[in-house]
């Protein structure tokens, strides 16, 4: 007896990263092409966007969660019901890499699977006299000590935004031809230095 193996058409990502280092900004980046320089103090926030890929609906829900961690609960369960997850630190504030460490425990610690996708994101790379985390120590710990994704980014000048969510849903096994903005972008990510299990991955873009 043969299965017909489907592919996923919903997918659920959660961004985690202490307060202040622009995870709703990128998040509002892709969905909307928007930037407000005010930061806002988020709770929680559920978007859901559905996408036409090849004529199958495809629905991406996207969680921006709080910063300051003062709902344990709210952040576990979104941990246990997502598929990938964005850790976002800046760039000028090595406190905030401090925090997405713990967060990483925390999420291995909740899906109890080492492979869980996760991709690392240094925002706020547009404050270049401000920087104080060196992208090189970053890359070398998340890509060969952790063997997650490693990217800079910033929503303020709209640097590799798109980037860091093709990568995501490539991690959850989403179809990831959003659009053909994402994938003549794609050669700016940076190499992997780790081996994978092989993704279903295609130069086709039928999204717009």
């Amino acid at each position: 007896m043969s299965f017909e193996v489907k592919e996923k058409t919903e997918v659920r990502l959660v961004f985690l990263g202490a307060a202040g280092v622009g995870k709703t900004a990128l998040i509002q980046r892709f969905l909307k092409d928007t930037f407000e320089p005010k930061h806002r103090r988020t709770v929680e926030e559920l978007h859901r966007k559905e996408y036409e890929v090849a004529g199958v609906k495809v629905t991406i829900n996207i969680m921006d969660t709080s910063g300051s961690y003062s709902f344990p609960a709210m952040r576990k369960l979104s941990i246990q019901s997502s598929d990938a997850f964005a850790l976002v630190y800046a760039v000028d504030d090595p406190e905030s890499l401090d925090a997405v460490k713990s967060l990483r425990d925390e999420i291995l610690e909740i899906k109890e699977d080492k492979f869980t996708p996760i991709v690392v994101i240094g925002n706020k790379i547009d404050r270049h006299n401000e920087r104080q985390v060196s992208s090189k120590d970053v890359l070398s710990r998340v890509e060969l000590d952790w063997h997650h994704s490693f990217l800079e980014s910033s929503a303020k000048d709209n640097i590799n935004v798109l980037e860091a969510f093709r990568e995501l849903l490539q991690q959850a096994n989403l179809p990831s031809r959003l659009s053909p903005a994402l994938c003549r972008r794609r050669e700016t990510m940076p190499k992997e230095s780790t081996k994978r299990p092989s993704l279903n991955k295609t130069k086709s873009c039928f999204i717009t």
